[in-house]
């Protein structure tokens, strides 16, 4: 096994719960079309899954809709205008980023959120300049399942897909991984719904919460082949 010398997070549901706000900006939409408001817990395992996701669990449309567009404009708008009202590191992530800095470990995040609001919330989280790459949905023409974010963040962390570590909260995110040659680690604090089965995924590790992270980094860091589950 290869050593880890760097360490990729995905955005949402894995560095910062971001469901409150998408979740009021997603009900606000419905209000303004005069549709009741949704419980949280209908829409927070939607979360790392994008606007269209969201937009079909709000507004019952795809994205072959003729409204869609308009819609998922809209949507934005209200969300800028609150996207950092309740949002907030997981509890623990603090640690983990502390010891990756204190440790002269590189890390990036490798995000579909588009650019327009990744920044404004690592602007806001003070991570912006902390992490050493930052790849959106926009950066490149192809997103995540697609491996090549997470082969670009490697590029630019000048570091072999094989020693990096990335860290996510959906099946995505582990597909994009193993198909870039990287460690996969699951975050099952983040957004899984109850139809999800995150164990049948065969990532490379999987954590209960953020403070869980550092042992596996560690393991990792050891190039031992530990058969763990958390």
């Amino acid at each position: 096994m290869t050593s880890l010398n760097c360490v990729l997070f995905d955005l949402d549901g894995t560095l910062l719960d971001t469901a409150p706000d998408l979740a009021d900006a997603l009900n606000q939409l419905r209000q303004q079309h005069h549709l009741n408001a949704l419980p949280l817990a209908d829409i927070r395992h939607l979360a790392g899954h994008g606007s269209a996701a969201l937009l079909k669990i709000g507004m019952n449309v795809s994205d072959q809709h003729p409204h869609f567009t308009a819609l998922l404009e809209e949507f934005f708008r209200l969300y800028q205008a609150r996207l950092t009202n309740a949002a907030q590191l997981f509890q623990g992530i603090d640690t983990v980023l502390h010891y990756l800095d204190t440790h002269l470990i590189p890390w990036g995040i490798v995000t579909n959120r588009p650019s327009r609001f990744t920044f404004d919330l690592l602007k806001h989280f003070k991570l912006e300049h902390r992490a050493q790459c930052i790849i959106c949905g926009d950066t490149l023409t192809k997103r995540k399942p697609d491996p090549a974010p997470i082969l670009h963040a490697c590029e630019l962390l000048k570091q072999p897909p094989s020693s990096c570590l990335y860290i996510g909260d959906t099946q995505t995110d582990v597909i994009a991984s193993k198909a870039a040659g990287t460690r996969s680690l699951v975050t099952l604090y983040g957004y899984q719904g109850a139809q999800d089965q995150p164990r049948s995924w065969n990532a490379d590790a999987y954590v209960e919460t953020a403070h869980d992270i550092i042992p596996w980094i560690k393991h990792f860091q050891s190039a031992q082949a530990i058969i763990h589950s958390f």
